[in-house]
Order: C-alpha cells, then sequence, then structure tokens
C-alpha cells in the first residue's frame, strides 16, 4: 500500500509540475503564430509583385530574372550559375546535388509548422487536464474559487492549443503550395541553365545512329 501511494504521489508531482512549462510553450506558441502569420502576409505581398510576363525558361538567361521569381529561387539561379561559370564547367553530378540540396532545404523549412501542428493540440491537451485533476481535488474539498479558477485555465489552454494548431496547419497548406511552386521553378532553371543530363548523350546517340544508318 505504502509503494502504491508512492508511486500515486509522484505521478501527481510530476504531472502537476508540467503544468508551467505547458504554459510557457502555449504562450511562446502564440507568439511563433503572430511573428509567422506576418512573415506568411509579407511573402504573400512580395510573390504578387513579381512580374509575371515571362519568356519561359529563358527568363533565367536574363540578368534581372530575380524581378521574375522569388528571392529563394534568385539564390539558386546565382549558385546554379556560379556552379556552371567555374572553370572546366559542372558535371552532371553536381547539378543534381545542387538541387538536390536546395530540396531539401526548402521541405525542411516546412518542418516547425508540422510539429506546431501535432504539438498545439497535444500542449492544450495537457493544459486541459492538469488543472481539471486539481479542480476536482479542490471541489472535494468545497473550494469552489479555486474550482472555478482551474476551470479557466483548463479551458483556456484548449482554445488556445487549438487555435495555435490551426493557425499552423493554415500557414502549413500555403507554404507547401509555394514549396511546390519554387521547386518547380528550380527545376526549369536547371533545365534551362544546365540541359537535361541525358540531352547531350542522347544527341550523341541520335547522330551515331544517323551516321549508321547513312
Amino acid at each position: 500500500m505504502q509503494t502504491a501511494a508512492l508511486i500515486k504521489s509522484y505521478i501527481y508531482v510530476v504531472s502537476s509540475s508540467l503544468l508551467y512549462p505547458v504554459l510557457i510553450l502555449l504562450a511562446f506558441l502564440t507568439f511563433w503564430a503572430v511573428v509567422c502569420g506576418g512573415a506568411l502576409f509579407s511573402e504573400w505581398v512580395r510573390r504578387h509583385r513579381i512580374v509575371r510576363d515571362t519568356d519561359g525558361p529563358d527568363l533565367f538567361f536574363k540578368p534581372d530574372h530575380a524581378l521574375y521569381t522569388t528571392p529563394r529561387v534568385s539564390r539558386y539561379v546565382a549558385r546554379l550559375k556560379g556552379l556552371l561559370e567555374k572553370n572546366g564547367g559542372a558535371s552532371d553530378l553536381e547539378v543534381e546535388s545542387l538541387l538536390q540540396e536546395a530540396t531539401r532545404r526548402l521541405f525542411s523549412s516546412l518542418d516547425m509548422y508540422r510539429l506546431v501542428v501535432r504539438v498545439g493540440p497535444g500542449l492544450g491537451l495537457i493544459g486541459t487536464l492538469i488543472p481539471m485533476g486539481t479542480g476536482l481535488a479542490a471541489l472535494g474539498q468545497g473550494d469552489l474559487s479555486m474550482l472555478s479558477s482551474e476551470l479557466v485555465i483548463a479551458f483556456t489552454t484548449t482554445v488556445v492549443g487549438l487555435a495555435v494548431g490551426l493557425l499552423a496547419y493554415l500557414f502549413l497548406v500555403v507554404k507547401n503550395r509555394w514549396a511546390d511552386e519554387d521547386l518547380l521553378n528550380m527545376e526549369v532553371a536547371t533545365e534551362a541553365l544546365a540541359g537535361s543530363p541525358q540531352g547531350p548523350k542522347a544527341n550523341d546517340a541520335t547522330g551515331a545512329s544517323a551516321g549508321e544508318a547513312a
């Protein structure tokens, strides 16, 4: 019996000690959501200012190609041009490695949004259950004022956790769409500037076949 009581007391202490870290994390996530919302709006404005009258893949050969693409794509094109202009040129493997690295960085930047989508509601649930336990204990002792204060904390943490999770999901949907658009532009730029890796080989094979046929 003493062992069971000790375990219960330990679990209660651990559970109670989690309340303030959860509240701090929820406060941080609300601040993060406000900052991300402002950054998202700023990026939306910047994307709508991009010149849409383009010449297809040929725009990446223009010196002012940054006017037609996002800053992320412009930085990638600059790195790709620097790689292609180095002594001896760039191999297909180097070009592919650059594209893969840019793709990895592009989608890894969305990890925080995916994390908050799951963590926000979870923190809200934890912040709900801990005060509920304390409130029920206060109810058993007839302390209604403490019960009401604990219920306020419980319900507000639920609302904040769900709101943060919903905002993070909304941000993730928009950012993921923009990431797909940027990735498509990066692939088009790679094909335009570096050419298809199989292009020269295919052309040589075609020419050889035509020579043999002749």
